[in-house]
């Protein structure tokens, strides 16, 4: 799955939204259902390899994850005084939120998930690779492993911000 910011607006640059997203995908793995095998969290978008326990659509529980994400983030924002670009953002969002019957005020989220299906072990690799190599083609850092919002510490014998299943 991949899910973007509208606007591709770099909101998780502050550790405060970066931890709503880390609670978030925390919760949906403790309650319900969600396995996430593989993730980075960039400036402005996530990437995850994700799979749910038996009976449980992926689908539903993505969908909650971002409605509760996008509320939370609004509300943070809204209270963030010490936010220099909190009127600006705001004003993204709503500008993006006019262009949706949906919605009444605010959009933080792109629409859909940008959600491949996985069908080989080729394809897996490709994408874990992808994954964790997007904080150094953004020059963030050197290696994957160095990056803190990424399961990339994970595939090196480290621990993460999150507990994942490996995938082997």
């Amino acid at each position: 799955m991949t899910d973007t910011v509208v606007d591709w607006i770099d909101i998780f640059t502050r550790p405060t939204y970066k931890h709503i997203i880390l609670e978030s995908m925390q919760y949906c793995m403790q309650h319900k259902g969600l396995k996430i095998h593989a993730w980075v969290l960039m400036s402005n978008h996530l990437h995850t390899i994700v799979s749910c326990e038996e009976n449980v659509k992926i689908g539903n529980i993505w969908r909650d994850f971002k409605k509760f994400t996008s509320k939370k983030i609004l509300a943070t924002l809204e209270n963030d005084t010490t936010e220099s670009r909190r009127e600006w953002i705001l004003d993204r969002f709503a500008f993006r939120a006019s262009n949706d019957n949906r919605l009444k005020q605010y959009k933080c989220w792109q629409d859909g998930n940008g959600e491949q299906l996985i069908f080989s072990d080729d394809y897996l690799q490709q994408k874990l690779n992808y994954i964790h190599n997007n904080p150094v083609k953004a020059e963030y850092v050197n290696t994957p492993e160095e990056y803190r919002y990424s399961s990339a510490i994970d595939y090196t014998g480290g621990k993460g911000l999150l507990e994942i299943e490996l995938i082997v």
